[in-house]
């Protein structure tokens, strides 16, 4: 089962290195990784999406919480916790005469945006759950996707609590 793992942490040096040496000492797969600093630039936030059975994320969640660096640790899948999630994709598509007006149209139904256009391929800009970017991308692949970069989901609790420091 897929797990979004949230980490509020120190911002220092090595952190990220001892987080992501956890999972590979353990054998454990990150399909995303998103880190950026909060609010407060001494402490960065961490998004993590791994996978595994209920045995294997409590030892992820428990080895994760027994860093020095770590602050705090939320599963947001396991503890049922509502939040919003949001994915950024950029995807270089084949735009020749006979596709624009098609890749146009797509384009205006998923919300995205054309960000560069030059006269053999548009940069498209997606954003949404990692379902809506999934959707797109496999509209487009027959029309011709020449690059795609997504960031990995990055994720919120819903509602008025919060953590202090983010």
């Amino acid at each position: 089962m897929k797990h979004t793992i949230s980490v509020l942490m120190e911002n220092e040096f090595g952190v990220l290195s001892r987080i992501s040496g956890l999972f590979s000492g353990r054998g454990f797969n990150i399909q995303s990784l998103s880190v950026a600093p909060t609010l407060d630039p001494s402490i960065s936030r961490m998004t993590i999406v791994t996978s595994g059975d209920e045995q294997i994320l409590e030892q992820i969640n428990k080895q994760l919480n027994k860093l020095i660096d770590t602050i705090k640790v939320i599963d947001y899948t396991s503890e049922g916790q509502p939040f919003v999630e949001r994915e950024l994709a950029l995807i270089k598509v084949n735009a020749e005469d006979n596709t624009r007006a098609e890749v146009m149209r797509i384009v205006d139904i998923f919300r995205g945006k054309v960000i560069d256009v030059t006269p053999k391929s548009y940069t498209l800009e997606m954003m949404g759950t990692p379902e809506k970017v999934n959707a797109i991308v496999e509209i487009l692949r027959p029309i011709g996707i020449k690059e795609l970069v997504r960031t990995g989901p990055v994720v919120l609790g819903r509602g008025a609590k919060g953590w202090k420091s983010a």
